[in-house]
């Protein structure tokens, strides 16, 4: 072949090498004579084509000129002749890979069966993309190609069908009705190939998003034809079967038929079947019911040709080879007779060898676990003797045969939380419960009422398909929030299973004991002190709180007790360890682990609390969150058994708290110690106390005696006279309690008093100049104010600490933007906003999105501010910050203001004002609303009105360093009513 116009024009030469005939306009002439290769095209045929209906003037002599570019760049390979009525390409039908598609398919119309099909893929490997790809001149003429090609495809499609092959066209047929919705016949066609490979719910799901397609495209019903295939999947019509070669004298191989859909595995079938392209070997690993027998049947109907599943449950532990083989042999069909010559007897190994020695076929081995080293020989034997055969194995080990492929069986993937309800809704989990509930409570649907119950459910049992199953049984009772709600005695709830199954697949229970019956005694052990874990572990962590061995932790790995993720932390899915954790209880070793836990856990925070101030910041910021289950777990553990020791926690944790926005946690078990305290220090943890008080000052728990206790801590900060044990405490102290009385005559004093506490460590020390920046700012000496902010944010730069440049930066960018620098204070507000983010801090970056938008609002930018506002409160929500939403609708209804929407601005105001929290720092927002609420009254000519809200705007901030700002716009506010 030398010529092809079945993708991009190319030519070859006699080597199959390709070759360039010159630009667009030549092979755009060469695409029109080989379109009508052997016969005469006119000159006025060829203009038209390329130049269209307005030609150039002297297009007659451009086209001459591409004719001799033309002859050139072909080199012999085919000659363009000038006739008097035109030009011709002598290139042979043969040479034009279009003319010989079209032979091709022809022949193939006059075939059928397997020969019909060879043709037809023969023909559809020609093409290389779509046709004439780089001449836009002849689109008319690659449409018709590209209809002859569909149409090749679809007949190619039926003519596998109708040998059986089903399972093979499945993909490329999604693929052409994605690429042409409204073309019916290829829609009927995929769910015959959908429903002959045995996904029925499938198939008529295609005719549904079909029908549905129709109606809101064309406002028709399906055509005849599409209602017939669906008629005949609803009737349960056979679909023509591949032709089965006799085994012996019993029936052929055949896979378990399926009384229900299969959901939410579509990219693992996929990647399965890769893998059997590639392996002889797959083995497919998970926990009991994590889906993999079912899973291994699917791959087994997309597969197509001949299938066999053997299921090994029923054997006994330490089955023999030829108990493996009789069962493999049972479901080939295979008898004594019919393999060997009359008057031999072979064993059930050689029997089964011999019959597959020369056989394409895929052998499914499942649950191989209890005869784990019986079915590795077994496979691995017939693997060598049989060089057709490929195996699927599932188990909760792998074989560990050599050229083993395996494939872990996760959970179905569960919607993360807030997730929108389509994205919810959509997630596998939840799709198969909704689809196993509206089994047993016809008409079910997942709502906007039942959706958070359902995934909370699916949730809780893992995303693992046969939990989610018993679960969504249980809806002929019960309600899904009343399932929901009943979790906590799982094995209870979960135990009237499918009577049909193997009694080990009937409830949760018996699935997780046969799996704890197949571990060794010191697995066992391992396994039940593991479930002191919450959240995952690292192998360190094990050995120290469990006294792990290695290798037997990774044993537990490969038997699917516990799954090793990327991070090479460790996990045990819920449901395993609540079973593990009744078993921890029976031996009394509860307390003795927790009081282990709690101790190596308080050890991790107190190493990592030394770095919280470095360059390594996020990187231990990131391993505590890692370990946040556990930690939480040990801190509950401290709270309710050592009082003092959940002291040391808040003291430790207060940092990570606050610097990854956790602070309503940090609040709760505050509160709780401090009422066991009784409010006062416990003597020896003064420092425990004051971070209990910061961190309920800072949370959103009233507490009506915070005010005394933050008048004690005070005192018990400025008589401590040593280093705190948590310096990040300072820091947070000084939002807890807010400026001391008479700061700015006091400021040395008060410094003085907190020495020790500072300038024991770099960071104390930027950290101090930093306070010192923040007072001066307070009582309005900008210059001092810089110059102690700069060195601030130098120090705490080469420290590589984010948060204290941040901080910085926020108050650089106040500075001067009280001062009128809106460009460098939006620049810094800026560069702080990069850092916060690297720290993760859902409040701090709401927070700053919203100062940054009151700069551009300043700068007159009204909807870059109003975006930066709506990014702000969408952060805030999901995080939790109070605070920040209230000042987001401050912002939004200065907005509002702004563009002369008084009734906009005035219920912004005042849903900030409801919003608002009751902390010292929340005056100046309760001022700003007031003082907007002024504007609004004076716009609507209220001048009693405007001044009582100036009023209360001033007399909101009159203890504090905000008077000066709020004083001047109030001055401004009423001279405008004078």
């Amino acid at each position: 072949m030398r010529f092809g116009i079945l993708g991009a024009v190319e030519v070859w030469d006699d080597d199959g090498e390709p070759i360039s005939v010159g630009g667009p306009r030549v092979r755009a002439l060469l695409a029109f004579l080989l379109l009508n290769a052997g016969k005469v095209v006119p000159p006025e045929l060829l203009i038209d084509g390329l130049y269209g209906e307005e030609p150039p003037a002297g297009a007659a002599n451009a086209l001459q000129s591409q004719v001799s570019r033309l002859r050139r760049g072909l080199r012999g390979l085919a000659e363009v002749e000038l006739l008097p009525a035109g030009y011709r390409l002598t290139a042979g039908r043969d040479e034009i890979d279009s003319q010989r598609f079209a032979a091709l398919a022809e022949s193939a119309g006059r075939e059928s069966g397997e020969r019909r099909a060879e043709l037809l893929g023969e023909a559809l490997e020609l093409w290389r993309g779509a046709a004439l790809a780089d001449v836009p001149e002849a689109r008319g003429q690659a449409l018709r190609l590209e209809e002859a090609r569909i149409a090749a495809q679809e007949l190619r499609a039926e003519t596998l069908m109708d040998l059986g092959r089903h399972a093979e066209v499945v993909a490329e047929l999604r693929e052409l009705v994605e690429a042409h919705p409204l073309r019916e016949r290829l829609r009927a066609l995929l769910m015959r190939s959908l429903y002959g490979s045995g996904r029925q719910a499938e198939a008529l799901e295609a005719y549904e998003r079909a029908r549905r397609m129709l109606a809101d495209e064309l406002g028709a019903d399906p055509s005849k034809e599409l209602a017939d295939v669906h008629l005949r999947i609803l009737r349960a019509e056979p679909e023509p079967g591949p032709p089965v070669a006799p085994v012996g004298k019993g029936p052929g191989p055949r896979l378990p038929a399926q009384l229900t859909s299969f959901v939410g595995r579509d990219e693992e079938l996929d990647r399965i079947e890769g893998l059997l392209g590639a392996s002889r070997l797959v083995t497919l690993l998970g926990p009991g019911g994590a889906g993999k027998t079912r899973l291994s049947i699917e791959i087994g109907a997309r597969l197509g040709g001949e299938v066999a599943f053997v299921d090994f449950a029923p054997l006994a532990a330490g089955s023999g080879q030829d108990l493996l083989a009789q069962a493999a042999n049972t479901a080939l069909g295979l008898r004594e007779v019919g393999v060997l010559p009359a008057g031999q007897r072979a064993e059930p190994v050689e029997r089964l060898t011999a019959a597959l020695a020369d056989r394409d076929l895929v052998l499914i081995l499942d649950n191989c676990e209890h005869v784990v080293a019986e079915a590795a020989v077994f496979a691995g034997g017939l693997l060598t003797a049989c060089d057709r055969l490929r195996v699927i194995a599932t188990s909760r080990e792998p074989l560990a045969v050599t050229g083993e492929t395996l494939w872990p069986v996760r959970q179905l993937a569960v919607p993360p939380e807030r997730a929108p309800f389509e994205e919810a809704a959509g997630a596998p989990a939840v799709r198969l419960f909704t689809d196993r509930a509206a089994a047993v409570r016809p008409g079910f649907a997942v709502t906007e009422d039942n959706l958070g119950a359902v995934v909370r459910i699916c949730s809780s049992l893992d995303g693992q398909p046969l939990a989610i199953e018993l679960a969504a049984a249980r809806l002929r009772t019960l309600t899904a929030q009343e399932v929901a709600d009943r979790l906590g005695d799982r094995f209870r709830l979960l135990s009237r299973g499918d009577r049909s199954k193997n009694p080990r697949h009937q409830t949760l229970r018996a699935v997780v004991e046969w799996s704890w019956g197949l571990l060794a005694e010191e697995e066992q052990v391992l396994s039940r002190r593991l479930t002191v874990f919450t959240g995952g572990f690292t192998a360190a962590a094990a050995e120290t709180v469990c006294g792990a061995d290695e290798d037997v932790l990774l044993d537990l790995a490969d038997k699917s007790l516990i799954v090793r993720g990327a991070d090479g932390r460790f996990r045990m899915l819920d449901t395993i360890a609540a079973f593990c954790a009744e078993k921890r209880e029976e031996t009394g070793e509860g307390k003795r682990l927790r009081d282990a836990h709690a101790a190596h856990f308080l050890a991790f925070v107190t190493e990592a609390n030394d770095h919280m101030r470095t360059a390594e910041q996020i990187v231990w910021l990131d391993r505590l969150t890692a370990e946040h289950g556990n930690l939480s777990a040990a801190l509950n553990w401290a709270a309710a058994t050592d009082l003092e020791l959940a002291l040391r926690y808040v003291d430790m944790l207060s940092a990570y708290w606050w610097l990854r926005g956790n602070r309503s946690e940090g609040a709760a078990v505050a509160n709780t110690l401090l009422a066991k305290l009784g409010g006062v220090p416990l003597p020896g943890f003064e420092e425990e106390y004051v971070a209990c008080v910061a961190n309920l000052a800072l949370g959103s728990i009233p507490a009506p005696a915070l005010p005394d206790m933050i008048r004690r801590s005070d005192t018990v900060l400025n008589t401590l006279g040593r280093a705190l044990h948590q310096p990040f405490l300072l820091a947070m102290w000084a939002l807890a309690a807010g400026p001391p009385d008479d700061y700015g005559d006091r400021m040395e004093e008060i410094l003085e008093a907190r020495h020790d506490q500072f300038a024991h460590e770099p960071w104390g020390l930027a950290l101090m100049k930093l306070g010192i920046g923040f007072m001066n700012l307070f009582s309005s000496n900008d210059d001092d104010a810089e110059s102690h902010l700069w060195q601030a944010l130098a120090e705490f730069g080469a420290l590589g600490e984010r948060w204290g440049m941040t901080q910085t930066q926020d108050a650089l960018a106040t500075l001067f933007e009280n001062t009128g620098d809106l460009e460098r204070a939006l620049a810094l507000r800026e560069e702080a906003l990069v850092l916060i983010r690297e720290l993760g801090t859902g409040a701090d970056t709401a927070e700053m999105l919203m100062r940054r938008a009151d700069i551009l609002l300043l700068q007159d930018r009204t909807a870059d501010a109003r975006d930066g506002f709506r990014q702000a409160e969408e952060v805030a929500r999901r995080s939790g910050s109070m605070g920040v939403l209230a000042d987001v609708h401050r912002g939004l209804g200065d907005i509002a203001l702004g563009e002369g929407d008084l009734a906009a601005a005035q219920d912004r105001y005042e849903q900030a004002l409801e919003d608002c929290p009751p902390r010292w720092y929340s005056a100046e927002l309760v001022a700003r609303c007031h003082l907007g609420l002024a504007r609004v009254a004076r716009g609507r000519g209220d001048a009693e009105a405007a001044r009582r809200h100036v009023g209360t705007a001033e007399a909101a901030v009159a203890d504090y360093f905000f008077n000066k700002p709020i004083h001047d716009a109030a001055e401004e506010i009423l001279a405008g009513l004078d």
